[in-house]
């Protein structure tokens, strides 16, 4: 299994980058090749879904995800009960979960805390490609969380 967490300041009240993120089409303009769609009748919730899709033409895959864990922040100063979102993956080539947190900061700012256990099936594939998938999940996502920092910010008051 593949685990990795990332860490990110943020410009933004908890309330504004906890809508960021959870606004899951906007993902497809921070992660590259990828596009998102929500794929239940609300997209939000403990039950909501969606599902990424990453590559080009026949070497894309998707990875649907179903929210299992929905706790929006308590409000955006510092001591206001912290987000948490948490989505299980049940692709056919990515499975496991993915969570964040969004938790309020003095200033007017917040901190986000992305991670994810990950396996890639078939699982005999696994052991070859869980330190690989380590490496490039860490890398992607604090680039991720860097374009989702600045487009927050930029929603900021």
């Amino acid at each position: 299994m593949a685990h990795f967490t990332v860490a990110r300041s943020v410009r933004a009240p908890a309330t504004i980058t906890w809508s960021t993120l959870t606004d899951w089409p906007r993902h497809a303009g921070w992660v590259p090749l990828t596009t998102v769609g929500v794929t239940t009748d609300r997209p939000d919730g403990v039950g909501a879904g969606f599902v990424a899709r990453t590559g080009v033409g026949r070497l894309a895959f998707d990875d649907p995800m179903t929210v299992t864990v929905w706790q929006p922040p308590g409000g955006d100063a510092p001591g206001d009960r912290p987000g948490r979102c948490e989505v299980q993956k049940r692709g056919d080539f990515i499975r496991g979960r993915a969570w964040f947190t969004v938790t309020p900061l003095a200033g007017g700012h917040s901190h986000v805390v992305w991670g994810e256990d990950v396996t890639v099936w078939p699982h005999r594939l696994a052991r070859f490609t869980a330190p690989a998938f380590t490496v490039i999940g860490r890398v992607g996502f604090a680039a991720t969380l860097r374009a989702m920092a600045r487009e927050a910010a930029s929603a900021a008051p």
